[in-house]
């Protein structure tokens, strides 16, 4: 059964990082996945608010403060339908942040799955406290 898991992981992570290209950021492209019931119910990806400019950096190469993360993009894409996070797993390129962590467990989010680590685990240790399963699966690359 783990190694069914596992497989299913790379295979979501792998999709996560290809919806991640999507973004319009010249830092860092990031993608979230949520699934449910074996079923993508949402995803997103960083970037700006809905009728911004499709760019991420001021002219210092800074992240503008209203830039929303790409877990953010795909829990208020769910926020928007008729689905629920309810028990969901998030398949995210780069560990959450703390602001993140918080509407990932708000949100029902029982499980997450990340490629790579962000500057500060203060996200994740909150995730765990909070009761939601956390894995990093750095290789997603392979079967």
């Amino acid at each position: 059964m783990t190694e069914k898991l596992n497989k299913y992981d790379k295979a979501y992570l792998r999709i996560a990082r290809e919806w991640g290209q999507l973004s319009y950021c010249k830092r860092r492209k990031v993608g979230a996945i949520i699934v449910k019931d074996r079923m993508i119910i949402s995803d997103g990806y960083n970037g700006t608010p809905s009728g911004f400019e499709n760019c991420c950096e001021d002219d210092d190469n800074i992240t503008k403060w209203y830039v929303l993360h790409a877990e953010a993009n795909a829990i208020l894409k769910v926020a928007r339908s008729t689905q629920s996070c309810e028990g969901a797993t998030l398949y995210i390129t780069m560990s959450p942040c703390k602001d993140c962590s918080k509407l990932i467990h708000q949100a029902g989010i029982t499980r997450v799955v990340y490629q790579e680590a962000y500057k500060d685990n203060s996200g994740i240790s909150f995730l765990e406290r909070a009761g939601v399963a956390v894995e990093c699966v750095p290789n997603a690359d392979h079967i």
